[in-house]
């Protein structure tokens, strides 16, 4: 079976998963933090579990979730590169906990350090994003990118920023002297690539996402039409694994004059 006939099975997890352990507790459950600061509850951990149970029956990998030790990540990522599973078991906690609907359960399938399969599913709002390397981008079964119409200018366009964790003198110039119309910031890096690949937004910027963040939603975009670079590095995957840097749009006319801003203001 290729990995494009495995997308069904992994989309159909993600919608269980999420109906089975996320969507029970959402509002219902109590969170704690982790000894980053960043929040979680048993729901993540619940996904979490039902992923690490059923995903090696869709192909027999080991997980790497967001809630382990960063020394079994680390170990996992270097043990296994002809086969691993990302998952982000909740990604949005603080919007989870908070009663905000933007949040979602990805899932990725790497090889060789590249994702294969991904699947992002946002179940407050019923959308699944897939995507199978080599075979396009979907939401609930349509080809991405949803919205076809593309801004004449960056001035025109709509920008998913995370200004937190932008170095030098992006977090000022983003929100100063920025050459896009609109900036949105929803609190989810998974529902951002969606997002974009879906034509919903035009740009994205963020100064450092984990593995579990862009491991579905790279290919997502990548396989809508996307491109992608980050802050210090034309080639994207040249950036550190584990804090990743993106610079994206969603077509050509816009990535070129949207990296160079960000070159030029960083």
């Amino acid at each position: 079976m290729s990995d494009f006939e495995r997308l069904s099975d992994l989309v159909a997890l993600a919608r269980r998963v999420a109906a089975d352990e996320i969507m029970p507790r959402f509002q219902q459950v109590a969170s704690s933090r982790k000894h980053d600061g960043s929040l979680f509850t048993e729901a993540d951990m619940a996904s979490q579990a039902a992923l690490q149970r059923e995903l090696p029956k869709i192909v027999n990998c080991p997980v790497l979730g967001e809630e382990m030790s960063v020394a079994e990540q680390k170990a996992l990522w270097a043990d296994h590169e002809d086969g691993l599973w990302i998952v982000d078991p909740i990604d949005g906690t603080t919007n989870f906990v908070h009663g905000l609907p933007h949040f979602s359960v990805s899932i990725a399938l790497f090889r060789k350090g590249r994702p294969v399969l991904g699947v992002v599913y946002v179940p407050a709002l019923d959308e699944c994003f897939s995507a199978a390397a080599g075979y396009g981008a979907w939401m609930n079964g349509r080809t991405l990118p949803l919205r076809q119409e593309v801004p004449k200018s960056l001035c025109e366009a709509v920008a998913a920023v995370e200004p937190k964790y932008l170095g030098g003198r992006l977090p000022a110039r983003v929100v100063s002297v920025a050459p896009f119309s609109s900036l949105r910031n929803y609190g989810s890096s998974t529902i951002d690539w969606c997002w974009l690949a879906a034509g919903r937004t035009d740009l994205m910027l963020h100064g450092s996402q984990k593995l579990w963040d862009y491991a579905a939603g790279v290919l997502i975009l990548l396989e809508s039409g996307g491109q992608i670079a980050s802050i210090h590095h034309d080639n994207y995957w040249q950036d550190h694994i584990w804090q990743r840097s993106v610079v994206a749009a969603r077509c050509p006319s816009l990535f070129k004059p949207w990296l160079e801003w960000v070159k030029n203001n960083r």
